[in-house]
């Protein structure tokens, strides 16, 4: 083990999710990654031959799955699990697993997770460094990932517009595309995950993107030619964000 880094690997036959655990572990400077694995007879092949502190462990794979494979492991060797079905949950706490992320989670999930294994794997690290906090702050949110028509769509930030709730769905209105993205999800589970400082929910039903405001009229916001009203519960803190902007 590096006095500094986790080695870890990922594995997951989704290649959409495996690329995005890869880019969590990438920008997290205390771990390293050392190989990212599409099923996992591959990623057992390679750790019969390296050892690593921390795997990031998809369970419903084919042939081999991950709770198959981690039953294979070292007992030292820190487990995450990852899946898309939360019934796999106990008997991934059985195997002894650091964590359990539910998909689809962000990186302040993954983050909470990794600094549960550098607690565990690495106890002695808060010894070395007593006035540095374990937990770093995420960095900005760029994107995020929702589910739409059987797949992951990954959505960059600054391109929407605004969201639209509609009942269990949310409409996401993006630059230059004339149909939304429709997905099952709650507006307000939305406006949990979305960096403060970009996005506000001003009505019951949108969230608009703070830096895509082109005019305001009254009580309406203009962006890309749809009038959206400020609602009472929502103006005193629209009128503060528009206070500390204004000239």
């Amino acid at each position: 083990m590096s006095s500094n880094k986790l080695t870890c690997i990922t594995v997951d036959d989704e290649p959409m999710a495996l690329g995005l655990v890869e880019d969590y572990i990438k920008k997290t400077p205390f771990l390293e990654l050392q190989g990212k694995f599409g099923n996992a007879i591959d990623a057992l092949e390679f750790l019969n031959q390296t050892t690593v502190d921390l795997i990031f462990l998809d369970i419903q794979m084919p042939d081999l799955s991950g709770m198959e494979l981690s039953k294979l492991l070292p007992k030292e060797t820190g487990i995450i699990f990852t899946t898309a079905f939360d019934q796999y949950a106990l008997e991934g706490f059985k195997v002894n697993a650091i964590d359990y992320l539910l998909k689809p989670f962000d990186y302040a999930e993954f983050l909470t997770a990794a600094n549960k294994a550098r607690l565990r794997l690495q106890p002695s690290k808060g010894h070395d460094t007593p006035n540095t906090p374990i937990e770093t702050l995420p960095p900005q949110k760029e994107f995020i990932f929702v589910k739409s028509e059987y797949r992951q769509l990954r959505i960059e930030l600054k391109n929407v517009l605004y969201f639209e709730g509609l009942k269990d769905y949310v409409k996401i209105w993006i630059k230059d595309t004339p149909k939304p993205i429709l997905t099952l999800m709650s507006l307000k589970s939305l406006e949990e995950e979305l960096p403060q400082e970009d996005f506000m929910r001003v009505h019951r039903s949108y969230i608009v993107s703070l830096k895509n405001i082109e005019t305001i009229e009254r009580s309406q916001i203009i962006i890309n030619n749809q009038r959206i009203t400020v609602s009472e519960q929502y103006k005193t803190k629209f009128h503060d964000f528009i206070n500390k902007n204004s000239l």
